[in-house]
């Protein structure tokens, strides 16, 4: 790795890129690609908890409109969750550190389970 030069300083978020030293492109280049994965992921949650409501489905009306909010929720946390993530690895990747173990990957799988059975139940109720 080499010294952050002097470029670093007008890089933004400066708290990422005035740490440590340059390291490979490469793993740079990963770190973000796994954020806009995160960002697609969000996308297609926003457009899952939309269609739910925008759609004439044959779902119970309270059980979808509670999976679709779910579903909403979710996809405005995840670009959270995606910038704080490509940060922190980011600084790990600069510092020479282990990279941070994922934090919303859980909570994401565990949301859309609850989704999909609450639109399981609206089905099986109307």
């Amino acid at each position: 790795m080499s010294d952050p030069g002097p470029r670093a300083d007008r890089r933004f978020p400066r708290a990422v890129f005035a740490r440590g030293g340059e390291p490979d492109a490469r793993f740079s280049l990963t770190n973000e690609r796994t954020f806009l994965a995160w960002i697609r992921t969000a996308l297609a949650l926003l457009a899952g908890g939309v269609a739910l409501e925008a759609l004439s489905l044959p779902v119970e009306p309270h059980w979808r409109l509670a999976a679709s909010v779910l579903l909403i929720v979710l996809g405005i946390v995840a670009p959270v969750q995606a910038w704080l993530g490509w940060a922190r690895a980011e600084r790990a990747l600069r510092e020479r550190l282990p990279l941070p173990a994922p934090g919303f990957g859980g909570p994401l799988a565990a949301g859309v389970l609850i989704a999909g059975v609450l639109v399981l139940i609206g089905l099986l109720l109307r």
